[in-house]
């Protein structure tokens, strides 16, 4: 689970069978103060992956800055480049986003108008209103 602000534009793509898979990044601050007084923040940044009915979605209502609620699961990957260089890289896989800022690009005019409520989207469907252990049959 990780809440935090997207980093940049999500960017969609499709799988050879012609399945979608869209990526995006997602940073996470905290602050608190050191024992000497001083004001500390730390940014961690996510690689977040979403396939299938939720990769289209992030694609269509997702933006930069935008504020969300993403749960998934980790999984890393590690690939050979040209010169025999072994890579790892670390992703959310993604199978539920909650939209907690903004749904529209055009923010100072729609700023209000959720009226608290989120949209909660999931691999297998999306509801509206404030999640709750009685949405996922808990």
């Amino acid at each position: 689970m990780v809440i935090g602000n997207i980093g940049r534009d999500p960017e969609m793509r499709y799988t050879p069978s012609g399945k979608p898979v869209t990526s995006f990044s997602l940073a996470s601050s905290r602050s608190w103060t050191a024992p000497d007084g001083q004001r500390r923040e730390e940014t961690e940044w996510f690689n977040v992956i979403a396939w299938g009915n939720l990769a289209e979605i992030c694609n269509q209502k997702l933006y930069k800055s935008q504020q969300v609620y993403v749960e998934g699961r980790l999984q890393t990957r590690s690939w050979e480049d040209d010169g025999g260089q072994r890579h790892f890289r670390t992703e959310v896989v993604a199978n539920e986003m909650i939209i907690l800022g903004p749904r529209d690009k055009d923010r100072d005019r729609d700023r209000n108008r959720s009226n608290g409520r989120h949209e909660k989207f999931s691999k297998e469907k999306f509801s509206f209103g404030v999640p709750t252990s009685t949405e996922n049959g808990v």
